[in-house]
């Protein structure tokens, strides 16, 4: 039979994580699978939530919370959105103004100098701050339901900071954030690539850790569609996920990372040169004088150690993060928001249809029995450890919280 709908509109934020969409597009993979997409750049998150509501794109490039919030009550519009593809792992790192920076080095020169880089310098400023009277440091973020700002409010978390109290939390788009800092708006902020890098080679800030630094291999984009959509049109969307798959195994390939830069560069997709796409992708640098955090071989993983499997662990991790903060204000079950946000039957199909089998290297039936037993992969910058079977001790753990709900509340 054939695809219910070929066009497709898929939209996108200027990011280097949007790589599978330019990928598919440039390589021939949207059209192996007889679709006809047109990419559409959008400047922040919240145009993308709105347009996929509104149903004025198809599928979009998504924050993974985002995908989870839709199913909250009173969170987005009456669209539910659901995904069955995480686009990649990681990406993302914080960067601080180079006011900041040195003040920070200032205040605790050894902190600053550890790997990882802890918030223990930033306290210190903080306080030294409070004590003299001077105005709260302004912390960005790209969205509220982001890793970006609960990888932010983790780091600031695990040294007893409150964000919500301790600094002033503002929102940003991706694209504008070094511009924002450039201009004295933001002394610190959380983005992707190349945001980081347009920030430090343009000499206004200073990479000081990354987001797997903090969090461990979580998901951070991921391929999102309306549900009514996705029940409507389930062919069109298995070509959806297996073209994409394939533009991410493709992308995986370290030795098709400089073509990959190359593409990105066009001013479709992210619009920024070559050096300043390349730290994340090849681990090449732009700066002439050091290093940058983001030239790492795992800064972003596209492919490997099964980065493309929608994982219910992380979306659960993702909405206790929400209760922490106080974004999930009424008795909420997450655990069965998690499970109905993901579909994981599809991406299988995909792989299997691709003849990828189980992209993890590990059988099916052994990782859902770790699963099962609440096996995590992640390891936090404050050494605990998420059990999935258990959330609500997991809640109850934390010291530093906003909750407007009881931790038994969420289960």
């Amino acid at each position: 039979m054939g695809l219910e709908q070929r066009q497709l509109a898929i939209g996108f934020v200027p990011l280097t994580d949007m790589a599978p969409f330019a990928v598919a597009r440039e390589k021939g993979f949207f059209e192996r699978y007889g679709l006809d997409v047109t990419l559409n750049a959008e400047n922040s998150w919240s145009q993308i939530r709105d347009k996929l509501a509104l149903g004025e794109i198809d599928a979009a490039h998504m924050l993974a919370p985002m995908v989870s919030a839709s199913w909250l009550e009173g969170a987005f519009a009456d669209e539910r959105f659901v995904s069955a593809l995480t686009l990649n792992f990681n990406g993302n790192a914080i960067t601080v103004s180079n006011d900041l920076f040195q003040e920070m080095t200032e205040a605790d020169r050894e902190a600053m100098t550890e790997r990882p880089t802890t918030a223990r310098a930033l306290r210190k400023v903080l306080s030294r701050r409070l004590e003299e009277g001077r105005e709260p440091l302004t912390v960005g973020a790209v969205f509220p339901y982001s890793s970006h700002n609960y990888a932010m409010r983790y780091w600031l978390g695990a040294e007893g900071l409150n964000p919500d109290r301790d600094v002033r939390m503002i929102v940003a788009p991706p694209p504008l954030m070094a511009d924002h800092m450039k201009s004295g708006n933001v002394d610190i902020f959380c983005v992707g690539e190349p945001w980081n890098t347009v920030a430090e080679y343009e000499g206004v800030g200073r990479t000081i850790v990354r987001s797997n630094e903090i969090l461990g291999d979580m998901s951070e984009k991921m391929l999102a569609v309306r549900r009514s959509w996705a029940l409507s049109n389930p062919r069109t969307h298995l070509a959806l996920v297996s073209s994409l798959l394939e533009a991410l195994r493709w992308l995986d390939a370290r030795e098709n990372r400089n073509e990959a830069a190359y593409i990105l560069s066009s001013d479709e997709y992210v619009g920024k040169g070559v050096h300043l796409l390349s730290p994340a992708l090849v681990g090449r640098g732009a700066l002439p004088d050091r290093r940058s955090l983001v030239e790492s071989e795992d800064f972003l993983t596209f492919y490997r150690h099964g980065a493309n499997d929608p994982r219910g662990d992380d979306a659960l991790w993702f909405l206790t993060q929400m209760v922490r903060w106080g974004q999930i204000i009424a008795p909420t079950d997450i655990a069965d928001v998690a499970a109905r946000a993901y579909l994981p039957d599809v991406y299988r199909e995909a792989a299997q249809r691709l003849n990828l089998g189980d992209p993890t290297n590990v059988d099916l039936e052994t990782k859902e029995a770790a699963r099962s037993n609440g096996a995590t992969h992640q390891t936090f910058i404050d050494g605990r450890r998420f059990n999935a079977r258990d959330p609500i001790a997991y809640l109850e753990s934390f010291a530093r919280h906003n909750m407007r709900i009881r931790p038994h509340q969420a289960g």
